[in-house]
């Protein structure tokens, strides 16, 4: 027999344990390692970091192993058991984890504002300037302005310091502090300009710009963008395009369609210029532009559909970019043509996800018949399940609740019909916290003893413990106490697991 970490007493009343008892039976070293990723973040949330370590412990496979470590030390630091914590990140195996354990120690400290301990741990870096950036950071949110600016200019890598700059950025602008926030981006931009990689230089200014434009200046915003685009006509490969069509965009954004048009016309991918026409028709709906927005999805659906397939450089990309014009259109107020493109799509997911959007943004508009028809077309029952409760979350949001509920119980009726058990067990775990959102705590126990007597059906032990894991948090939130019957079904399984 197996020794266990668990007594076999715990293990029959405790769904977390009983995961845990069935995970350390789990003689493959793969299904071992699955089932321990999904169990041992559920110990660090209740505090218990030995157990979670012991855990840890037990897996074979040494990658998996020395990440759920990091994670244990991770935790450890933030309940300021700092020499456990060391001592969890020297038995990390992989010097490159170990390493990268000890950079979120640092980032740890700095978070809960023990900032000395932050530097020692920093001290041990070889390549100290993201963990830097993050105490930098923090030293702002804490007051400390001038030894925030220190610090930043301690940093080497200058995409570090552009991180640290966006997030400082970031909080001046909660505090409404707009004039500290600009001067940040500033820096940032000075230090995007000293990255090596075009790509990533390109992508940061654009991140900086939006910054920017959200901040009112939409003339530093355009400036910026500009930078971005001079360096994105430079880039080779598949990138280009991506980095100009979303230049494009911010420019419209911050109100320049003249240099949106320009930017887009040097994109030479039909698929990346019909994305970038679907952000000008989000843009121009938002304005109250309808004519332009519509007029702009139209090219884009013509741009996608011209396409040959030999001249399809990326179907994945295509089909998406098919699945958003049809979102885009239900969005736009046309639900018969979303509907419609939608069903053209012949990627099943891609035509399954925007149905599903589009009967939430119907729903949204108080569109009823339509989010009806496209619930209909979706042809699998656990996706159409799952877009029902997306419906319900739409009414929930327009204060529906007695519609939700009904949505959802008719999303309910359709558990029992999904095949796969694990697809099953997650339905009703979706559907009970909805429930019990809604303050209905007998239907949401139902489901979970459901979820519960679904699991206990899987074959796959490594899939047992993890859906098992799973449950385990469903009941904690929502402070659910396991039944006398349902410590019945954990009993089976126990001594199904020790046979």
């Amino acid at each position: 027999m197996t020794e266990h970490l668990i007594p076999i007493e715990q293990a029959q009343e405790n769904l977390l344990s009983c995961a845990t008892f069935l995970a350390e039976n789990i003689k493959s070293s793969d299904g071992r390692g699955a089932a321990m990723k999904e169990i041992v973040p559920r110990f660090l949330e209740k505090g218990e970091v030995d157990m979670a370590a012991q855990l840890a412990d037990v897996v074979d496979d040494p990658f998996v192993r020395d990440r759920l470590l990091s994670d244990v030390a991770d935790k450890c630091a933030e309940i300021d058991d700092d020499e456990y914590a060391l001592q969890l990140v020297e038995s990390i195996e992989d010097l490159s984890l170990q390493s990268e354990a000890k950079e979120r120690i640092a980032v740890r400290k700095a978070f809960i504002g023990e900032f000395d301990k932050a530097f020692e741990i920093t001290a041990l870096l070889d390549h100290p300037s993201h963990a830097l950036g993050i105490i930098a950071y923090r030293q702002t949110v804490n007051n400390l302005e001038t030894e925030a600016q220190q610090t930043l200019a301690r940093i080497e890598y200058p995409a570090a310091k552009v991180n640290a700059l966006q997030l400082i950025a970031g909080h001046y602008e909660k505090e409404n502090k707009i004039e500290q926030a600009n001067n940040a981006l500033d820096e940032a931009v000075k230090a995007a300009e000293e990255t090596d990689l075009a790509e990533e230089t390109a992508r940061i200014l654009q991140y900086i710009a939006e910054h920017f434009r959200a901040n009112g200046r939409n003339d530093k915003a355009i400036e910026t963008f500009e930078k971005a685009k001079l360096i994105a006509e430079k880039v080779e490969g598949v990138h280009r395009d991506n980095l100009l069509a979303g230049v494009s965009i911010g420019q419209l954004r911050a109100g320049s369609v003249d240099l949106a048009d320009r930017t887009l016309d040097l994109v030479n991918d039909p698929a990346q210029t019909a994305a970038c026409l679907v952000g000008f028709s989000r843009v121009f709906w938002k304005k109250g532009e309808r004519e332009d927005a519509l007029e702009s999805l139209e090219e884009a659906y013509a741009l996608v559909k011209s396409q040959r397939d030999r001249d399809i450089r990326d179907s994945r990309a295509h089909f998406a970019t098919l699945g958003t014009i049809a979102v885009q259109f239900a969005k736009c107020e046309k639900p018969e043509r979303a509907i419609e493109i939608a069903q053209e799509n012949i990627s099943e997911s891609e035509q399954t996800s925007a149905l599903a959007q589009i009967a939430q943004v119907c729903t949204q508009q108080s569109k009823d018949e339509f989010a009806r028809q496209a619930i209909a077309a979706i042809r699998d029952e656990v996706n159409r399940m799952s877009a029902l409760i997306g419906v319900a979350d739409a009414k929930k949001s327009l204060g529906a609740e007695e519609k939700a509920i009904e949505v959802l119980n008719e999303a309910a009726a359709l558990c029992e019909s999904i095949p796969q058990l694990p697809a099953r067990s997650s339905a009703y775990n979706e559907l009970a916290e909805r429930f019990h959102e809604y303050e209905k705590t007998e239907r949401a126990q139902e489901l979970l003893h459901e979820s519960l007597e679904t699991i206990a059906d899987i074959r796959d032990e490594s899939t047992r413990a993890v859906t098992l894991a799973q449950l385990a948090s469903v009941y904690e939130q929502a402070g659910f106490t396991v039944s006398d019957a349902e410590k019945e079904i954990l009993k089976t399984m126990v001594r199904r697991a020790e046979w």
